[in-house]
This record gives structure tokens, C-alpha cells and sequence, in this order.
């Protein structure tokens, strides 16, 4: 029952700070927006914005990992980068954004089914010189 109250507390701050993406989406297209916050905030975004995740759903327990924890961390972090007067001059427009759906990002998500084919490619090649 703890793990429960915990995993939910978990969850509805992951859910707050993913409400931001569309504030660091439009943050690190903004020309005052530091290099390095732009550099945080673009891998943020698209990860998050991703079709596929790296690690897969359905994968028990490491598939919610991304969810609850790497995305929200990035977010954190991205929005200590980035001046306070970015974000806010950035979240009336995010707001609106958020309203019409959330931006895809295809390049990142044929990024991932490379690397989901290359770890498949890997396994194979390590059971054929087990056992062959």
C-alpha cells in the first residue's frame, strides 16, 4: 500500500513537469536561450516527443523507467538552465501549443528502432558463438 501512495506521488509529478516540455520546446528555439540549455533541452524534447521509446513499455518495470524518472530529470534540469524570463515569456504560448498536440519527432524514433535493431543484430551474433 505505501508502494502504491508512492508510485502515484511519483507519477503525478512526473505528469507536472512533463506539462513544461512545451515550454523547453519553444525555450530552445529562443535565440537567448543559452548553448548549453539549448543542447539539454533539444534531447529532452526529443525524447520525450519521440514515437518510441528507448526502452519499451512493455519491458516490466524498466519500461516505465523512462517515463518516471530520465524524463523528468531532463525536464528538471533543462528548466534550471534556462533564465527564468524564457520560461515565462515562453508558457502563454506552450499553454496554446499543448492545447493543439504534442509535436512528433520521426527522426529520433527511426533513431531508436536503429539502435533496437542493432542490440537485436548484437544478441544474435552472441547466442550463434554460444552455440554453434
Amino acid at each position: 500500500m505505501k508502494n502504491e501512495s508512492i508510485l502515484s506521488k511519483l507519477k503525478s509529478y512526473a505528469r507536472k513537469l512533463k506539462q513544461n516540455l512545451f515550454v523547453l520546446y519553444l525555450s530552445y528555439r529562443d535565440n537567448r536561450t543559452p548553448w548549453y540549455a539549448k543542447v539539454v533541452a533539444i534531447c529532452v524534447v526529443a525524447y520525450a516527443f519521440s514515437p518510441i521509446d528507448l526502452i519499451p513499455d512493455f519491458i516490466p518495470v524498466l519500461g516505465y523507467l523512462d517515463d518516471l524518472i530520465i524524463v523528468p530529470l531532463g525536464i528538471s534540469l533543462a528548466l534550471k538552465l534556462i533564465p527564468l524570463h524564457i520560461i515565462e515569456d515562453n508558457r502563454e504560448k506552450a499553454e496554446e501549443m499543448r492545447k493543439n498536440g504534442k509535436p512528433r519527432n520521426w527522426l529520433v524514433g527511426i533513431l531508436f528502432i536503429l539502435i533496437w535493431i542493432l542490440v537485436a543484430v548484437w544478441i544474435y551474433k552472441l547466442v550463434v558463438q554460444a552455440f554453434y
